[in-house]
């Protein structure tokens, strides 16, 4: 899709395919923070320890949260595009890929599916959701910069493997690409911010468990992030799209 401002394009806001989009963006955000936020539950009964603090705990929640995001985000890629996080919807919406209606349906069913999950979590584990903090001695300063530059990292990879229109065959493994780099990033940022990356992952578990401490840096941090992958790759790394003009047909003895 070629990039293109607008508020509202054309029958968008009730057309059967927006709807459908928006449906594929709670379905796939709930998968996701259902197995991501899961896995901290499961650990917790098993260990006792909420916190996820050990190297094997740290791998076994990397690797939840990679799996279930490369799922989601194969789920829902030709349907919606398979964001499953606000922070890559902000990044498409600054680069002009998506319109603002759009955005806003997606943030809207990427939260709801977030509270969802968050709430069958606490039904069905009778746990209170671990959501996400800034570890003793971070500083919520830091952890705000640990936030921008993964988030960067994972809306970057969005665009080079889902969204650039020379991706080619590199398309076939974006969902893929995707949750391998969430997945690192985890193993990166996880032991001092829990390493978000996402607004919505990190509320439906915050509302849910009423956790809100440093709650503002998972939002601030991704959408910060987002926006600068996608200005980035938009405008300096996607070539300008030169307009076509319109040329007379040629004769069949021409071709």
């Amino acid at each position: 899709m070629p990039r293109r401002y607008a508020f509202v394009r054309a029958d968008e806001a009730t057309h059967p395919d927006s709807i459908r989009a928006t449906l594929a963006e709670f379905i796939s955000t709930f998968i996701f923070v259902f197995a991501g936020e899961g896995s901290l539950l499961a650990l917790g009964k098993i260990y006792g320890d909420l916190g996820g603090n050990s190297a094997s705990e740290l791998v076994a929640i990397a690797l939840a949260h990679a799996l279930a995001l490369f799922a989601a985000v194969s789920a829902s890629i030709n349907v919606s595009g398979g964001h499953v996080n606000p922070a890559v919807t902000f990044g498409t919406l600054l680069g002009g890929r998506i319109s603002v209606v759009r955005a806003i349906y997606y943030w809207i069913a990427q939260l709801l599916g977030s509270i969802v999950a968050a709430l069958l979590l606490r039904l069905v584990t009778n746990m209170r959701p671990v959501g996400f903090y800034v570890s003793h001695g971070v500083g919520e300063w830091r952890g705000l910069i640990l936030e921008i530059v993964m988030t960067f990292g994972l809306v970057y990879t969005v665009y080079a493997t889902a969204i650039d229109p020379k991706r080619g065959s590199l398309g076939t493994i974006a969902p893929l690409a995707i949750g391998l780099i969430v997945g690192a990033n985890i193993l990166v940022g996880g032991p001092f911010d829990g390493a978000s990356m996402n607004p919505a992952r990190a509320f439906g578990p915050a509302l849910v468990g009423w956790r809100w401490g440093n709650q503002w840096i998972y939002w601030v941090g991704p959408l910060i992030g987002g926006a600068l992958a996608g200005l980035m790759y938009e405008y300096m790394v996607i070539p300008t799209e030169v307009p076509h003009h319109t040329h007379q047909p040629l004769a069949p003895e021409d071709y």
